[in-house]
């Protein structure tokens, strides 16, 4: 069982900053929450592949791979994979690229060898917003030949993103919200 106590202690001493910053959906804001920063130091990568492995295995009990938009799923991903071994379920990873490879493969998908078509999958982001990242990947990996069954997250903002990936017909599945982390205010 992984500590949630402690993950929420190196989310908060590495990931969230209260400052003015332009969110990737253009919004304004007075905090930021950068979960590569969590999601790169060892401990976090540990605690986050284990926790993201156990929610995305027990909320998605079908899921066959995890995958996500580059940059920000690319340690969540790993770690996830990194996670998944030893265990039964195996969760192998796949990146989206922002553009197609312009040579070799011309791939959106990196590790798509690890995941036949048809696969079911999960998208994992950081943090949600908007959620108009997320969608633009269950878009992108839908159209590669994958099943998307849901998109899960470090940090959903409380902003809209669970409600738009809703009414697009996925669900999101959260370690943490918002005011789980730093209450109602920022």
């Amino acid at each position: 069982m992984i500590d949630k106590q402690r993950l929420k202690s190196l989310l908060l001493s590495l990931s969230y900053e209260k400052r003015e910053v332009v969110l990737a959906s253009g919004k304004k804001s007075n905090f930021y929450f950068n979960g590569k920063q969590t999601s790169l130091h060892p401990e976090g990568s540990y605690l986050l592949g284990h926790a993201l492995y156990d929610l995305i295995t027990t909320k998605y009990p079908t899921v066959e791979a995890v995958g996500g938009p580059t940059l920000g799923a690319d340690p969540l991903v790993t770690s996830i994979a990194f996670a998944s071994f030893g265990k039964p379920k195996k969760l192998p990873a796949f990146i989206i690229r922002k553009e197609p490879k312009t040579h070799g493969t011309r791939a959106w998908i990196e590790g798509d060898k690890n995941v036949p078509q048809g696969s079911h999958v999960v998208i994992v982001e950081d943090v949600i917003t908007s959620g108009g990242s997320a969608l633009n990947a269950c878009k992108k990996a839908q159209e590669c030949g994958l099943d998307v069954i849901g998109v899960a997250t470090i940090i959903d903002r409380e902003e809209g993103g669970r409600e738009a990936l809703k009414k697009a017909g996925f669900n999101l599945e959260v370690l943490f919200v918002k005011s789980d982390l730093i209450g109602s205010h920022a």
